[in-house]
């Protein structure tokens, strides 16, 4: 199942170079902001700066990691499993399937049999 979207926004979006990175680095494991902005080489307030963007567009979703300690951080982890451009009569339109968890795959899998 893919979600219609706006080409330009999302486009806008993905025009950055460091949100690219964070959607490669945080493709295969969920990464805390510290371990991103390590790999992306960039700051920490750059990095939640871009987490922002992606979570509004549902490009990445956020976890919460709870500590033996009581505290707790965010993990972060690519929402996105296929982005597609299609060249239509009436202009550009994008498709995005998103990742999901099994939970969610096995309800869309179900719903469009």
């Amino acid at each position: 199942m893919s979600e219609e979207c706006d080409v330009e926004t999302i486009g806008g979006v993905l025009e950055d170079s460091v949100a690219r990175s964070i959607l490669v680095h945080a493709q295969s494991e969920p990464m805390s902001a510290s371990v991103l902005a390590e790999r992306c080489d960039v700051s920490t307030v750059t990095i939640y700066r871009r987490l922002e963007t992606l979570q509004e567009h549902d490009l990445v979703v956020a976890s919460t990691i709870p500590e033996r300690d009581g505290n707790h951080y965010k993990v972060y982890k690519t929402n996105v499993h296929q982005l597609t451009v299609s060249l239509t009569e009436d202009g550009f339109e994008l498709s995005i399937k998103r990742t999901g968890t099994a939970a969610d795959r096995l309800t869309r899998l179900i719903e469009e049999m």
